[in-house]
């Protein structure tokens, strides 16, 4: 798994059968201090993360094609979880 950041979607005129009608985003791999580490990587989003958020992002091939239901796509990557932005209450 790894920590992730939503830069943008993609869009294709033509694309794999397996990849009609899924989300497909651009992510920007992060370090533990959420810095840029490496280079974007595509991923399928079944959760709808929006532009600029903070994802989980598992590289599990076998996940994302139990998700399409093809196990010849060429799909890899899956963005299993958001971040939440807020930080946490201190307890009084």
């Amino acid at each position: 798994m790894n920590y992730a950041r939503i830069d943008g979607t993609i869009v294709a005129a033509a694309c794999h059968p397996s990849m009609a009608g899924a989300r497909t985003v651009i992510c920007q791999p992060l370090d533990s201090e959420g810095c840029d580490e490496g280079a974007p990587i595509l991923a399928v989003d079944p959760l709808g993360a929006g532009l600029h958020q903070r994802v989980i992002l598992s590289t599990d091939g076998s996940a994302t094609r139990q998700l399409v239901n093809d196990p010849k796509t060429p799909l890899r990557n899956l963005i299993i979880g958001i971040v939440d932005g807020g930080q946490p209450e201190r307890a009084k």
